[in-house]
């Protein structure tokens, strides 16, 4: 009878990082498709995560040039916060990842079976350059501030959240912060949306995003992932770490005929004077919209 035993892999890494930090980067779903890949030839398009005994993940792994794609999946067998993770992946092995704290960050230990594929030291180095991507997104400084603004409108939330995302009235309200704006992709949760302007120049530029959630008549949230260049969509740099994951979120709240929009989104320190000059603009023309609708009563 042929030894059934799975052969035991190690990989680890210290990371500058406080171990609370890592935990939520190591198991939030909008940070693992930021570093779940082993090389820029791979990207990890969506990721599922209910972390508790039982529960299930999924992260979708695929080729950028889209030949080849993958789930990796599996059920959740421990989840001690902040010190250890035991999986089993849909192909019956096990994995177990331990945080510890150190001086100066957290030692991140991960330990797999084998499958019997591919070459041992080929099955470690891929894991191995995943969680070095880890390590580098988690120490990438993100010196976010949450900025939050709101406006109180005359009109139904129903009336409120169709003008907020319908193509032509999209256009309108944020045309306070490009006269060009507009948008192209879908609003349904999951999927990838671009916004987009002309510059001075009239090239177009703007920002690759995705829908992290969409809820309708009650929120909606944004995930900006790269930006945009005439038709280069840019995911990765130095610049780009900088934004990347941040958040743009949309809350809907009716009484009776009136609806109160609130907006809370990620950004940096200097960009507060823009921001808190354009939003209340912006605001202020989709309020404008909706009244007008013909909608409201």
């Amino acid at each position: 009878m042929a030894n059934s035993k799975k052969e035991l892999v190690t990989i680890e890494a210290k990371v500058n990082a406080p171990i609370e930090k890592v935990w939520d980067v190591w198991t939030g779903p909008e940070h693992i498709i930021k570093w779940n890949a082993p090389s820029e030839d791979w990207h990890t398009t969506s990721a599922e995560n209910d972390l508790r005994i039982g529960g299930r993940f999924n992260s979708r792994m695929e080729a950028k040039d889209g030949s080849f794609g993958f789930d990796f999946s599996g059920v959740y067998n421990e989840v001690d916060e902040h010190e250890r993770i035991v999986y089993t992946l849909d192909d019956g092995r096990k994995v177990w990842t331990t945080f510890t704290k150190i001086d100066g960050g957290t030692e991140l230990i991960s330990t797999f079976e084998a499958e019997n594929e591919n070459p041992i030291e080929m099955q470690k180095a891929g894991w191995q350059s995943i969680l070095n991507s880890f390590k580098n997104y988690s120490e990438t400084p993100r010196n976010w501030v949450k900025l939050k603004f709101d406006v109180n409108i005359n009109a139904p939330i129903e009336t409120v959240y169709s003008k907020m995302i319908s193509k032509d009235s999209y256009s309108q309200w944020t045309a306070e912060f490009n006269p060009t704006s507009s948008f192209k992709g879908s609003w349904d949760k999951g999927s990838k949306i671009l916004f987009v302007g002309c510059d001075a120049e009239g090239n177009e530029e703007g920002m690759v995003s995705r829908i992290k959630e969409n809820i309708p008549n009650k929120f909606i949230s944004i995930e900006h992932l790269g930006l945009l260049k005439g038709t280069e969509e840019i995911t990765t740099g130095e610049e780009i770490e900088k934004w990347s994951g941040g958040l743009e979120n949309y809350y809907f709240y009716s009484d009776g005929n009136k609806t109160k929009v609130e907006v809370i989104c990620d950004s940096y320190p200097e960009y507060d004077e823009y921001f808190s000059a354009m939003w209340p603009k912006a605001l202020n023309k989709l309020k404008e919209i909706s009244e007008n609708s013909g909608d409201s009563k």
